[in-house]
């Protein structure tokens, strides 16, 4: 393959918090770029108005905002601890501005497809019934995790209403009626207390454990607790199990299956109202679904219940509609890149935020982002720490920076990473790039005057 020049302009998919972060690192390190967005304006999956947003009208941060916000743009002091989705569509707006973002962003266009011919991609998009296809020198893919449901099939056929919690926007829909929700990740348990407050019952299905947070500890958020303390990773998990103990109980005491991994192995549920809930009896916990005839549902231990609706709170699959998945390197549940990001053979192909992570937060994304602008650039460039770069991710793309932690082989945990690891291989492949620039001062590219044209 050609080493890569930098003399035609990078597509950027998607102008959420990753979409975002990732146009500011290529603008910043001069690198010509055109961004685009289905909706007609910034915020991802935070803009409730999106029609690729899943949000909810009571959804949260579940995270902090200091341990989320981008470091280069904190969240104002007037912003809630937690804020409410319409709080990080204003946040990000701002930072859109703050950067000068906008005017490299096309809006209310859909990348159609993205063809790969030689070494470029052609990139076809549709805005206002129009198509077109432009020659791209890179494709940094930034659409999201969390958009396109995961809708497993019932055991039978249901009379009443099915949805997901994609469809799920405000607790109206629950006035009245006996509710059965699948699932329980934070999504779920967040709807299955904003249904407490509306449905005639509300039952809640979960075929295995969880573990669950406070958001609150002595009045201080529980991800900042000890945040700046770094343990060993079976000790972060000993103790942050021992605290939910010792704050909310166990699972199995509500009524809930005992989770059989450890703390971390899967992403605890931040949210102790259900648990609340629960115990007062707004909520019943119930079995796996074992069979459902019409509005009558059997569970695995016999008992069943009649409901008006079921909510599958069954969480959501990668999707990447717009390009031929034998092009993502894809195995199992989810495309294998090296650092979740680059891809084995491909030097300008990169999945931008399929990562996850406890505390990871934006400003770890957009650690990302520093990191594949500064190999775009040092690539083109030829230096060494480019060519190092390019030669380890093909040998070590099945490597996982997993920490050592066992995670559940489940379709959410496939791209899960343990922080302290990520961000240790991040800083050091970043601290590379840096040292060989030619240019050591990269203030400069902030101001670079490449936008996008149509």
């Amino acid at each position: 393959m050609k080493p890569l020049a930098v003399n035609k302009p990078y597509a950027v998919i998607g102008a959420g918090p990753m979409g975002l972060c990732s146009v500011r690192n290529l603008v910043k390190h001069g690198i010509p770029c055109v961004g685009f967005e289905i909706h007609r304006d910034v915020g991802g999956l935070w803009d409730i108005d999106s029609p690729t947003s899943t949000m909810y009208e009571s959804a949260h941060l579940i995270s902090s905002k200091r341990m989320t916000e981008f470091a280069e743009f904190p969240m104002g002091e007037e912003v809630a601890l937690f804020p409410h989705h319409s709080e990080l569509r204003a946040y990000f707006r701002a930072y859109a501005r703050e950067f000068d973002l906008y005017r490299h962003y096309e809006f209310e266009t859909e990348v159609v497809s993205c063809e790969r011919i030689d070494d470029d991609w052609h990139i076809t998009t549709r805005c206002k019934g129009e198509e077109q296809t432009r020659v791209f020198g890179g494709l940094l893919i930034a659409n999201g995790t969390l958009h396109h449901p995961n809708m497993p099939e019932l055991p039978g056929a249901f009379a009443g209403e099915l949805l997901h919690s994609s469809d799920y926007r405000d607790p109206a829909i629950f006035a009245g009626k006996r509710v059965l929700l699948v699932g329980c990740g934070n999504s779920g348990a967040d709807i299955a207390v904003d249904a407490a407050h509306r449905a005639k019952s509300v039952d809640i299905s979960l075929r295995r454990g969880y573990y669950f947070l406070p958001k609150f500890i002595g009045g201080k958020a529980t991800d900042a607790v000890g945040g700046k303390i770094k343990l060993p990773r079976f000790i972060q998990q000993r103790i942050s199990a021992a605290l939910s103990k010792f704050m909310l109980g166990t699972p199995e005491q509500y009524g809930l299956p005992k989770p059989d991994y450890k703390m971390f192995e899967s992403h605890p549920v931040i949210n102790s109202l259900i648990l609340h809930h629960i115990g007062h009896g707004d909520i019943k916990a119930r079995k796996d679904i074992a069979e459902v005839n019409g509005h009558k549902v059997t569970f695995a231990d016999g008992s069943s219940g009649e409901y008006d609706l079921i909510l599958m709170a069954t969480g959501y699959k990668l999707h990447y509609p717009f390009i031929d998945s034998s092009h993502l390197n894809w195995e199992g549940f989810a495309p294998r890149m090296y650092l979740n990001v680059f891809h084995p053979e491909y030097d300008n192909l990169f999945l931008m935020g399929m990562v996850e992570a406890a505390g990871l937060g934006w400003e770890g994304r957009n650690r990302q982002a520093e990191m594949v602008a500064l190999y775009i650039r040092q690539l083109a460039a030829g230096a060494a720490s480019a060519t190092k770069l390019k030669q380890m991710k093909r040998v070590q793309v099945g490597d996982r920076a997993d920490g050592g932690m066992q995670y559940l082989k489940l379709e959410r945990m496939a791209y899960y990473v343990h922080k302290d690891t990520y961000l240790k291989a991040l800083a050091g492949h970043t601290r590379d790039l840096l040292r060989d620039c030619q240019v050591a001062d990269t203030a400069r590219f902030s101001n670079n005057p490449a936008a996008a044209t149509r």
